[in-house]
């Protein structure tokens, strides 16, 4: 007589007593599939986990909505809701939106949307980290203040009876933090980046690609002023068996943007931008542009987080100085050109909109002009379906740098030279649908 004894998930035992060893070898192959079902199955008394639906159905359950989080960490470190995959199955929606700082932190809003018995209980707030935080600083800190938020839910169950509030008094002897009327930089922010550094080889090809540049920003309650030169560069070199020398592309896009934006109220500001452009694969040796501006959001600035809709107008000179001559035979041109552009974004716990129309020509020659239409939208339709689309269409009338001459097949194939166009289309569509349990309190980070 042999006896052999199998344990496996929490809960099932599975005990074989038969002779001779095949037949507990066969019935092991039976019953292998067994032991990977689900508690509620049944093979016995069962013990229900902690975390299962029935084991928390007198607790908030929560659906987190936010682009930039750390999803299996919020689960990992607030384990005292229930977390589900769609807004309809939840009591608490969780809406998280965010935008950067002047000073390169990050300013979070978070709004608690109460369903069902709690739909009565909706209320925002804004937490700001410093850029100074790093990455895993961000991500507890957020934590902090999402556990926080939940706690006027928690409180309106059995749960509440758990839960022990803790304060950390302020620390009388800890330095004072700089104020801005002492602070040294003024509320300047530098930052400089190297973006990209790559070098491939093969033998018979090889390419070099870099990207770096300078940020120097300010930002305030009255002002905002950026200043940023950038520098790409873009080597190619391609041995070409029946012939000596290589095949060669060199192209540099190098250039400064800049602005000084006054806020004037709530609904209007005024601006200045000055940009500089080098670049050979569009005829452009040097390219000077200066536009004052003006902007009028429909929304106050203090919602633009979620919902802005803005009007914007520029005008300004432009002065060019190409490599070679153009089709209209300029090496060099000063010119007038004005710009209107209308712009939508819209974030909400539905979903996100973001479109605009922008138009511009130059005022010596109204068919010198240029319209684009672009739009991305994303939309949850039913309960686990949702659908995005976007794309954009310019309409191209203003090519002014277009080089005189035939383009080479060469110049074609490694892009060192801008080919004549009346339109340029792109677009996508989406769509997902996700069915299944409600609940994703699991968090499974192997592999």
């Amino acid at each position: 007589m042999i006896s052999l004894s199998f344990v496996s998930v929490p809960g099932y035992c599975l005990r074989i007593s038969k002779s001779p060893l095949r037949h507990h070898l066969f019935s092991l192959l039976i019953l292998f599939p067994f032991l990977f079902l689900t508690p509620t199955t049944s093979l016995g008394q069962v013990t229900e986990p902690a975390n299962s639906p029935v084991a928390t159905q007198n607790i908030p359950s929560v659906f987190v909505d936010c682009n930039r989080c750390d999803y299996d960490h919020i689960r990992r470190e607030i384990p005292f809701v229930n977390y589900v995959r769609e807004p309809q199955q939840a009591s608490v929606h969780l809406f998280i939106t965010d935008q950067r700082t002047g000073d390169g932190g990050r300013e979070y809003e978070l709004s608690f949307i109460g369903r069902e018995q709690f739909s009565e209980m909706n209320y925002d707030f804004k937490h700001t980290v410093g850029r100074d935080a790093t990455g895993d600083e961000s991500r507890e800190e957020l934590i902090r203040v999402i556990r926080l938020g939940l706690m006027p839910y928690v409180l309106q169950t059995s749960g509440a009876d758990r839960f022990n509030l803790d304060f950390e008094p302020i620390d009388e002897t800890a330095q004072p933090t700089v104020s801005r009327e002492t602070d040294p930089w003024r509320q300047w922010v530098f930052e400089i980046y190297a973006g990209s550094l790559s070098l491939d080889m093969e033998s018979n090809r090889v390419r070099f690609d870099s990207r770096w540049g300078f940020y120097a920003n300010k930002v305030s309650e009255k002002w905002k002023v950026q200043f940023r030169p950038y520098f790409n560069y873009d080597f190619v070199e391609i041995q070409r068996v029946e012939e000596e020398d290589p095949l060669t592309s060199r192209r540099h896009r190098h250039g400064i943007n800049s602005y000084a934006i006054r806020s004037i109220n709530d609904h209007w500001s005024a601006g200045l931008f000055g940009t500089y452009l080098t670049r050979n694969d569009r005829n452009i040796r040097h390219r000077f542009q200066l536009n004052p501006g003006i902007e009028y959001s429909l929304l106050p600035y203090d919602v633009a987080t979620r919902r802005a809709i803005t009007f914007v107008y520029r005008i300004g000179l432009t002065s060019v100085d190409y490599y070679d001559e153009t089709i209209f035979e300029k090496t060099r041109e000063n010119l007038l050109n004005h710009e209107l552009s209308v712009s939508v974004g819209i974030q909400q716990p539905w979903g996100s909109i973001q479109s605009g129309l922008i138009g511009s020509h130059y005022l010596h020659d109204f068919e010198k002009r240029r319209a684009e239409f672009f739009g991305r939208i994303s939309i949850r339709i039913v309960e686990g379906f949702s659908v995005r689309f976007g794309g954009s269409f310019e309409m191209v009338r203003d090519q002014l740098s277009l080089r005189r001459g035939d383009a080479s097949l060469e110049d074609v194939l490694l892009r060192q030279q801008e080919l004549a166009t009346d339109f340029e289309l792109s677009g996508f569509v989406a769509l997902t649908y996700t069915f299944g349990s409600d609940f994703a309190n699991i968090v499974n980070t192997r592999f």
